[in-house]
Parts: structure tokens; sequence; C-alpha cells
């Protein structure tokens, strides 16, 4: 690279609060890692307005949490009065970037197409398409699709260098590996760098943002309109979202945290926030809320004080959660968290609520006739009936939160819960579920 001025930013400590400069805000917030010479984008934040986009591939059928840091991103900037441009990857989406290992499985252009739609349904909500710094919507498919392989080559691939090319950490790590790279994943930094280059000539676009991950995509952009046009051109990107001891951030490891509610319940969505760890909780409330600096530093200093009442993964778990599915579904997943754990009754959770929040528990299915003691021992809360009399004889056992003290106590249909869920509990804490079948 040239004459391209690049550098990476170290993120701030949480306790010290940022000063009034938008670039030092969003620092502070893990939501600046590496960027083009930060004086020329600081000054041009400043002059404003600055036209920014990001890009979004249907490579899925759902975003996720890494999706959700740029989606931020984009709101903080445009709240401060920049434009954004959402662009959904009909196009790089039928090739896919290159993976770290192993080549990506194409999909067809119907599924492509559909993916493109659910995504850009997830994408509208989070940006304000009124006003004068109004967002707008695009599909690179609009102007990849026309482009010749002619074009290609004379337009576009003129200006790569495949010294450049072949350093990126990626192409060289699968270079290096047994599958290696098709052309096709070795060809998608020259269509994402077209895509900014196509941006900056229809909207003038002169900011690209994205994940780390995404730098030398970035830069491909950067790179080319320098070269093709001699113009000058930003980008920024996000860190990547880690847990305090270093483990991928993702339900399990390497698991994804899905927006879409078809593919992870509001429920499911609001409990891997809540149960946060505490470092990590109180890091995320910068990166993932819109609380100010101040509020955000006292909620750190309050958890601290009192870690048990976790308030910082309450209130991270309730503004993300809101933010992402809305008000009413964060309520219900609040309504099922408490109900779940003795604190609120059960029968009055809808019945797509409960069949969310009880997913994940030890189940056995319902046998007409069946004990307190058969379902304690058959979603496996107790090693055996001894152990489950014992529970019951000790007041340590509970059918739909209500304590059971008879161990001959049938379970009757009328104890399903919307003709489904009993719920089984030892002690506080350890649930399971009756589930009927049908």
């Amino acid at each position: 690279m040239s004459d391209i001025t690049t550098e990476t930013t170290e993120v701030s400590e949480a306790d010290v609060l940022p000063g009034d400069d938008l670039v030092d805000e969003l620092r502070w917030r893990g939501l600046l890692q590496q960027h083009t010479d930060i004086d020329a984008l600081r000054t041009a934040l400043a002059a404003g307005p600055v036209t920014y986009y990001c890009g979004f591939d249907p490579t899925a059928a759902s975003l996720h949490h890494g999706h959700l840091v740029q989606l931020i991103l984009l709101r903080h900037l445009q709240l401060a009065g920049h434009r954004p441009i959402a662009l959904v990857g009909g196009a790089t989406g039928l090739i896919g970037d290159p993976r770290q290992s192993g080549e990506r499985v194409l999909n067809s252009e119907d599924v492509v197409a559909d993916w493109a739609e659910r995504l850009r349904a997830q994408i509208e909500p989070f940006l304000s398409f009124e006003g004068e710094n109004a967002a707008r919507m695009v599909n690179n498919l609009d102007w990849t699709g026309e482009l010749t392989a002619i074009d290609l080559l004379r337009s576009i691939g003129k200006h790569f260098r495949l010294g450049t090319m072949l350093a990126k950490e990626t192409v060289a790590r699968r270079l290096a590996s047994d599958e290696g790279i098709s052309f096709t994943e070795f060809s998608y930094q020259l269509l994402q760098g077209n895509d900014f280059r196509e941006l900056r000539n229809r909207y003038g676009v002169t900011l690209q943002t994205g994940g780390n991950d995404q730098w030398g995509n970035l830069l491909a952009g950067v790179e080319l309109i320098r070269k093709a046009d001699g113009a000058s051109v930003h980008a920024w990107t996000t860190p990547l979202i880690t847990k305090a001891d270093g483990t991928k951030f993702g339900k399990t490891e390497g698991g994804a945290v899905w927006l879409a509610p078809d593919m992870m319940t509001p429920y499911a969505f609001y409990q891997f926030w809540v149960n946060a760890a505490d470092a990590d909780a109180v890091r995320w409330l910068r990166t993932f809320t819109f609380r100010s600096p101040e509020e955000i530093v006292a909620i750190g200093r309050q958890h601290g004080e009192a870690p048990h009442l976790r308030l910082a993964q309450r209130t991270l778990a309730q503004d993300v959660t809101t933010l992402v599915h809305g008000a009413a579904a964060t309520e219900a997943a609040i309504a099922a968290s408490a109900a779940l754990f003795g604190r609120g009754e059960v029968s009055e959770l809808g019945a797509d609520v409960l069949d969310a929040a009880v997913a994940e528990l030890p189940s056995t299915p319902y046998q007409p006739g069946m004990t307190i003691v058969d379902a304690l021992v058959g979603t496996g809360l107790v090693k055996g009936r001894n152990e489950a009399r014992r529970a019951i004889g000790e007041g340590g056992a509970s059918l739909n939160n209500v304590k059971v003290g008879d161990e001959e106590r049938v379970i009757e249909t009328g104890d399903l819960l919307h003709g489904r869920h009993a719920l089984v509990r030892r002690g506080r804490r350890t649930l399971g579920v009756v589930t009927a079948e049908g």
C-alpha cells in the first residue's frame, strides 16, 4: 500500500470518560480499531455531513452479533448528523468473502435473494430514512450484475496488485492449506473494492466501515479509488468482540447470536446477555447500548459495589433486546425469566414465550399417571427415586412454582401449561420440564 496512512487505535478504559469529540466517544465505546488517517477523518466528520456505508452479505438467513456492532456504529454516526448507506450484498453474497478455512458452499440465486430481503428487514429499524441525513438502502447486484468480464479485468482488476492481494491474512492462510482457495473467493476483494468506488460515484460516499476482519477489503476500495480516480477516502473498522477471558463471543464456542427471532428467540437472546460475566457486561454496555458515557460509568460503579444484584447484566440485556426485538418482546422475556426462577406466575406466560423459555431445560415426556417423583427422576434433577422423595419431604420440590409435599402427587393434564409444559423444580434454581408430545 503506497501512501495510505493506517493506524490501529487502542480502546480506552471504561472508567475514563471521553471528551465531546465524536471519534473519541466511539473509540471509548469500543467501536474504533483500525482506520486511515485519523486526523483527516476527524476533520471530515467535524466538517460534515459525511456520507458513509457498511456492507452486509446475505451468506446466512440472519444477521448476528458481529453485524449488530456495525448497525450500532451506523446509528451513532447518523445520530451525529452523517448520512448512512446500508448495502445488502446481493452480488457479493453469491460469492462470499473467503473464510479462514474451507471453501464456501455457493448458494443459489433464489436463496441469496431471499436472504437479502430478510437482511434488509433487519437493518431498516436501526436507521432513519427521513430528514436531511436520511439513510439509503442499496443492493450491489444493481451494478455488479451489469459488470462484464472485460469491465472487471480492465476497469477494476488493472488497479489491483497480486502481491497485495496474496498478502491478505486469510488468503495467505488458505493458500498454505491443503484446500487452497478458488479464484472465485480470491476475486471477492475486487468486487467489494468496486462497491466503494460505485457508491462514491453515485452518492458521494467517502467512508466505509466494517469489522476488523474486513480491513483488507476496505483498503482495497480505498486504494482502487486512489488509483482509478485520484481521490482520497476513509476506512474505519471496529474490533472483533470477544469475552474478557479471550474466548469467542457467542452462545457456544464459535456460535452466533442471531438477530432473527426465528433463529434465536427473544427469550434466548435476552438470556445470552443477562448471563454475561461481570467484566463482559460492564464493557459491552459501552458497545451495545446508547446510554450516555456518564450513565454507563455510573452503572459500572454501582455494579462493582453490589455485583450480586447484576445491574450491569440486567441493564445490558434489557437495552439490547429492546433494540433488536422491541419493548414488548423484552418485557415478555423478562417475565419468563422471572417466572422460571420462581419470581413470577408461569401460568401468565404466552405459549410462544413459554416454549422458548423451556427449550433448553432438561425434559422428560409426559405420561398419564406420572408422579412428581417420576418427573424429578425423568428430568435428571435427582439421581434416583429415593433422592426425589427426600427432596419432596424436605420441601425442596415444586410443580409450576407451587411447592409439592406429597410424593404421590400425580401430574394431571390440567397441570400442563397451554396443554404442553409442566415445570418441575428442585431447590431454588434447578429446573426441568415435563412436555406433552404433539
